[in-house]
């Protein structure tokens, strides 16, 4: 079978109702997240090919499963690790790293805060409509390029606040991640719990153990980032 193929099983795992059949694809993907995720951790650079890696393979399966917004917005996270590894890469005259891990200044974790908790009110209002217009955006763009796809038959969102909190987090999380800020961090641990909460509710334990596996590398990249920054001297001013 074609390996990108969400029918492609590499093992079915015996937890919850009726177990969880893992596909070769979302297996190497979330494995490639993992591994994203830890290197990140560790400053290392070479965590956005494996970034790189993880959202194209789920826009993949995202494609098939005719998640067609959550395609899109795998679209934003490319393009936030190619920045991302542009700016992790620059250097000063001396070969040293361009950006070190801090904190954001006051200010700004004020405006970030701010502007998160308006979003995550917006989305949780409109997340319907939005995921809807994202959707059709997104199977224009695919006819336009020539893929038989239509629009698919859209269920309203069962737990509207927490995937707004996801999603919004989500992005304002890679974006300062990109910038080497440790709320980064802190931002992952929250979503990574509530991935959790949601999953395990759901009963698809299997996705519930992966994010909290995520959950841990997230506390030790926090822990670690935390340290780093007082080495650099403690708050960003810029």
């Amino acid at each position: 079978m074609d390996f990108f193929s969400t029918q492609n099983i590499l093992v079915h795992i015996p937890i919850g109702a009726g177990g969880y059949d893992l596909s070769w694809i979302e297996a190497i993907g979330t494995l490639a997240g993992l591994l994203c995720i830890w290197l990140a951790s560790k400053e290392k650079i070479i965590n956005y090919l494996f970034g790189l890696i993880n959202v194209s393979l789920f826009a993949v399966i995202f494609f098939q499963i005719q998640l067609y917004a959550s395609l899109l917005l795998q679209l934003f996270f490319f393009a936030a690790n190619i920045y991302g590894w542009y700016a992790w890469s620059r250097q000063t005259a001396d070969n040293q790293a361009e950006l070190k891990i801090r904190w954001l200044s006051l200010p700004k974790a004020i405006g970030w805060g701010v502007a998160s908790v308006l979003a995550i009110a917006l989305m949780t209002r409109f997340i319907d409509p939005v995921f809807a217009f994202l959707t059709r955006i997104a199977v224009g763009i695919m006819q336009a390029l020539g893929f038989s796809v239509a629009m698919p038959e859209l269920q309203p969102d069962a737990f509207p606040f927490w995937d707004s909190c996801m999603m919004v987090l989500s992005i304002v999380a890679m974006i300062l991640m990109t910038r080497k800020y440790v709320e980064n961090w802190l931002l992952w641990v929250i979503i990574n719990v509530i991935s959790v909460s949601i999953f395990a509710r759901q009963g698809v334990y299997a996705m519930a153990l992966e994010y909290v596996l995520l959950t841990l590398i997230a506390l030790n990249g926090c822990w670690l980032w935390m340290r780093s920054a007082r080495e650099h001297g403690s708050r960003a001013l810029s």
